[in-house]
């Protein structure tokens, strides 16, 4: 029904820009997954429970409990009225007992009171210091065990989180514990260097749209860092991310419990979970807690790209004019840089589960750092080749220096559809070829030079960076989709910014003498994204035939949607087999699914295995064609290089 709608309204002259946007958003969601992540608030009582079930959810401890009652009080009367019984308490004070120190930091954060998702209520710092003063204590002598490791690690985080969001959030101590609050290490990294305008607690948020959310259980309050970036996300490209992952814990000077509880300062470190895995608590080290889905997460709803994107695609004049890139962790020289690249129609929110998925996998974390490529996706695939080409190398020679860092010289291009074609395009030599195939024969020096104008069009070279690309759902030799009706209407939605018809236009001009028929074409013929993506266009039927680099390697994973019929006769819905089959890959996995096979767990599960074993060492060279047969195993077929 959504293809009749369009095909149906597409022609009419009363077809409105709503209308338009109405029809481009139902035909890309119907045959590319559409991925929308939300994040919201959740009351602290809710989300803590779930996660932890500290003093202010579930009352208590049994232990603390039992201390209250040896003490002479009543743990429900100081669950009410907290002050009191810490007098009580403190009167007593027994510093080498762990059960008496458990019995202080659930007391201070029984007072603390609890806090709202508004932050209406704010607990009292001096209570919150107090509680990670007490369960700060607990930790200092290393080789005692303890049954209460957990509660004690859940008041701490607790409390680090207290402390750590009032202080920062006012700037300095807000002068009712002064001085015992101050600033320590500051060790996470923004855009221009400028100090967090928001911090978030991780704990709080709720998203919708991921399948998964990474967090690693340790020490400390998982935050999310916001930088004040003037203007749209997605018209700010970030090689440092606006949103990161952000860990504050709490220290006191001090070598045993005795001198902590004496009332030495609070120092509030916060810690780059990607540089850190562990903090240290007197003589051992603890491994340090993070969520990495929150920042990602608060980066996809609140840039909204795929809103921009759909701008983008029908309006065609939009802030999003060129390739943006993203990195979704700060640079770092010695890890391996993950690009991705969406399709038509889409934007880096078709990767939503990839990439959530990569950041939370530990192993991939230590070796990867990730970056997104977000471009208009209505402009021809010559265009966007250029222009994604020129904004990666510009990217890097804003972070590293060729030769010197591990991130400069092994890239890894995931591309899904259009961005696989893309991506297959940055590592090949094309020669004469693409010369020829416009012209219909050999091209002279002469010619080259009056075409100069073409040859960032007509000249491809391999990108040297790049060691490894993988390739989803891509139509190398395009899709008999993109010249049908169905194609054709959607071709008409498609709007071109004025600079981008200016430029087909210089080109006709440019052509006219030697190539008239093509520039014909080019002047009766827009000559968008999915014009360019037909089985019958003259550029991917040329570029098809190029040859990958030498030293690359490539791996194809492909939608199959109906497992019954043939490998070689199947298709994605929109993509044939025979389109995005490439010969001599390392792998070639068929997943039972649509176009969007980039959504699927088999898909990213395999793009994960690719990443660790590259990383690794352990995936051989590329050598040969595929093996003929294919393996089914539930629903999915892996055909392999190699053993």
């Amino acid at each position: 029904m959504n293809k009749l709608l369009i095909h149906s309204f597409a022609s009419r002259a009363w077809l409105t820009h709503a209308a338009r946007m109405l029809l481009v958003l139902v035909a890309a969601c119907t045959t590319v997954a559409c991925s929308v992540v939300k994040v919201r608030d959740a009351e602290v009582r809710g989300t803590k429970a779930a996660l932890h079930g500290t003093v202010l959810d579930s009352g208590y401890s049994d232990a603390v409990q039992s201390a209250l009652q040896s003490a002479g009080l009543d743990p429900g009367n100081c669950l009410q009225h907290a002050e009191p019984c810490l007098q009580h308490m403190q009167a007593i004070a027994a510093p080498d007992d762990e059960a008496w120190l458990l019995a202080m930091a659930e007391l201070h954060l029984s007072a603390a009171g609890p806090t709202s998702a508004t932050h209406a209520a704010v607990p009292p710092l001096a209570h919150c210091v107090e509680a990670a003063r007490y369960t700060y204590a607990t930790g200092l002598p290393a080789a005692r065990p303890s049954r209460n490791a957990a509660r004690l690690r859940d008041i701490y985080n607790e409390a680090a989180g207290c402390v750590a969001l009032t202080f920062l959030a006012n700037g300095s101590d807000p002068g009712e514990t002064a001085p015992r609050v101050r600033e320590g290490r500051i060790d996470i990294r923004m855009p221009d260097g400028q100090r967090p305008a928001e911090w978030i607690d991780a704990t709080r948020l709720r998203t919708e749209g991921l399948r998964h959310a990474h967090r690693r259980d340790g020490l400390g309050a998982a935050l999310v860092a916001v930088a004040d970036v003037a203007g749209d996300d997605a018209a700010t490209p970030l090689l440092t991310p606006r949103y990161v992952p952000a860990t504050a814990v709490v220290r006191f000077e001090g070598d045993t419990p005795g001198q902590v509880i004496r009332g030495s300062a609070a120092i509030i470190d916060v810690l780059d979970p990607y540089a850190s895995e562990t903090v240290r608590i007197g003589a051992h080290d603890e491994p340090l807690a993070a969520d990495f889905t929150a920042p990602y997460a608060l980066w996809l709803a609140r840039s909204r790209l795929k809103r921009q994107g759909d701008r983008a695609l029908v309006q065609g004049e939009t802030q999003l004019d060129g390739p943006r890139v993203y990195a979704m962790q700060p640079f770092d020289p010695d890890r391996r840089i993950v690009v991705l690249l969406h399709g038509l129609g889409s934007s880096p929110e078709t990767w939503a589960d990839v990439a959530n998925d990569i950041l939370g996998d530990a192993e991939l974390r230590r070796r990867y750092q990730l970056w997104q490529v977000f471009y208009p996706t209505n402009l021809p695939i010559a265009e966007n080749l250029r222009s994604i080409r020129g904004a990666l190398r510009a990217a890097l020679a804003s972070v590293a220096t060729p030769g010197e860092a591990t991130a400069s010289d092994h890239l890894t291009l995931v591309g899904h559809s259009m961005g696989g074609v893309i991506a297959r395009l940055l590592v090949v030599d094309s020669g004469d070829a693409l010369w020829r195939a416009l012209l219909d024969g050999p091209v002279d020096a002469a010619q080259r030079q009056r075409l100069a104008l073409l040859d960032p069009y007509l000249t491809l070279t391999p990108m040297p960076e790049v060691d490894r690309i993988i390739l989803m759902a891509a139509p190398h030799r395009g899709s008999p989709k993109a010249s049908s009706w169905l194609g054709r209407a959607g071709s008409r939605l498609i709007g071109l910014p004025k600079a981008a018809l200016q430029t087909i236009a210089s080109v006709a001009d440019a052509i006219q003498g030697d190539a008239p028929q093509q520039a014909q074409a080019l002047r009766e013929r827009q000559m968008d994204s999915v014009e360019a993506l037909s089985d019958q266009g003259r550029y991917l039927r040329t570029t098809a035939t190029l040859q990958i680099a030498h030293g690359v390697a490539y791996h194809s994973i492909i939608g199959r949607k109906d497992p019954s019929v043939p490998l070689e006769a199947s298709s994605d819905g929109l993509v044939p087999y025979s389109s995005s089959h490439l010969e001599g890959a390392m792998s070639e996995l068929i997943v039972t699914s649509g176009h969007g096979v980039q959504q699927t767990p088999e898909a990213i599960f395999e793009v994960r295995r690719i990443l660790r074993e590259a990383a690794t060492g352990s995936s051989p060279a590329p050598r040969g064609a595929l093996a003929p047969a294919a393996r089914e195993t539930g629903g999915v077929a892996i055909v392999h290089a190699y053993p």
